[in-house]
């Protein structure tokens, strides 16, 4: 008789981790037919011009590696579109590096920057891969929660300042912010400056939704600021921006330094991102249209969402960026945000994230996050269904 073959174990360097919230919940609107408003991805396609643009690139043979920091051309045309925007002037030789998206720049800036006993400051409600990023680093999340109160979400920069100590090696920040839809303005950005000046603690900043500003206002990035650029990892997103999600390619802005530090990393964790979308993202930017209209777009698609939700007994969060809206549901329901969440997928038919998921510990304020980025009308339906309430 052939003898067991013994077990094998692994011991996991993230215990605490499982399925995420965003997979749970799309999986359950497939399942239940449901609209799904929960999940940030666009249910509309990109400009046909951006396809082509990397159809062209494919065609006239970009199919092999690109250079290890990203395709020159397309490391100009972000270093040209941040000092139009923001006034400063990057080398795109030394300080741009083109990464698999976002979620590989956040975790290539935190393995490069921390080390075994580091604290990093998150502030929650937070987007789920920092803290895993940050453990996987061997540092120690150190969390400060946001307030929230009649005028929505808010960073308290005293708690901040407090937790701030010797150990301290990074600050993470995200604005606008997922998933409050909360944008940082001067005053926060004062108060950042006065909590690391003299320090040197570096700041990560997730700006994925930076063209997604409402109201005229401006979006407040890192790199408006001398003092703070000087620290700081610059991490964006062309998914976001152009509407093309599943292509993972994003980008770190930062000083020469942090920059060489970053790719040490990057060359071995990715290495190279795909050429041929390298090669037409960099001629799509030659115009800048596209970005620049961003704003009025998802605003016009958050106003219709909004006055159909005003129809509703939800209560309206305050929602000045991403393509996000938060609402509080107290006026419907008492139970549990994941309760609420899994309830109004499979009885109502909308799908949406509970914000009680970005936290550590799960807070429950009876607050869910619903997903705008779709078509009109995807954001009708779910508007109807939601009235059934």
């Amino acid at each position: 008789m052939q003898k067991p073959l013994p077990s094998v174990t692994l011991e996991s360097k993230l215990p605490h981790v499982g399925t995420t919230i965003f997979t749970v919940m799309s999986a359950l609107a497939v399942e239940k037919g449901a609209v799904n408003l929960g999940q940030g991805f666009p249910d509309f396609d990109c400009d046909p011009a951006l396809v082509d643009a990397v159809t062209a690139a494919m065609e006239h043979g970009f199919n092999q590696y690109p250079p290890m920091t990203g395709v020159p051309a397309l490391r100009e045309a972000i270093a040209a579109k941040i000092a139009q925007l923001y006034g400063h002037r990057y080398d795109a030789n030394a300080e741009i590096t083109v990464t698999a998206g976002a979620t590989q720049a956040l975790l290539t800036a935190i393995l490069c920057a921390v080390r075994q006993g580091d604290e990093v400051i998150v502030i929650e409600p937070v987007y789920d891969s920092y803290v895993p990023a940050i453990e996987l680093a061997g540092g120690k999340p150190v969390t400060v929660q946001m307030t929230l109160g009649p005028n929505g979400y808010a960073v308290p920069w005293d708690e901040v300042a407090k937790a701030v100590t010797p150990k301290t090696r990074l600050i993470m920040i995200n604005s606008p912010h997922n998933p409050t839809g909360t944008i940082f303005d001067e005053r926060d950005i004062a108060a950042l400056s006065d909590i690391v000046r003299g320090t040197d603690i570096l700041i990560v900043s997730d700006e994925v939704y930076e063209h997604m500003v409402f109201d005229g206002r401006r979006h407040d990035s890192m790199c408006r600021y001398p003092e703070l650029a000087a620290r700081s990892f610059v991490v964006s997103s062309f998914g976001k921006t152009y509407h093309v999600t599943g292509w993972k390619v994003g980008y770190v802005a930062a000083p020469a330094a942090l920059t060489a530090e970053f790719r040490k990393v990057h060359q071995f964790n990715v290495f190279t991102v795909n050429t041929p979308a390298q090669h037409g993202l960099a001629a799509y930017m030659q115009n800048p249209a596209p970005y620049l209209e961003l704003a009025g777009f998802y605003q016009h698609k958050r106003d219709l969402f909004r006055a159909g939700l005003e129809a509703t007994r939800f209560r309206l969060l305050p929602c000045d960026g991403t393509y996000f809206q938060c609402v509080d549901y107290s006026a419907i329901s008492s139970v549990p945000e994941a309760e609420f969440a899994k309830w109004l997928t499979s009885e109502i038919g909308v799908a949406a994230i509970p914000v009680s998921a970005f936290y550590g510990t799960p807070r429950e304020s009876g607050i869910v996050r619903f997903c705008f980025a779709k078509k009109d009308e995807t954001l009708q339906t779910a508007l109807k269904r939601l009235a059934t309430m």
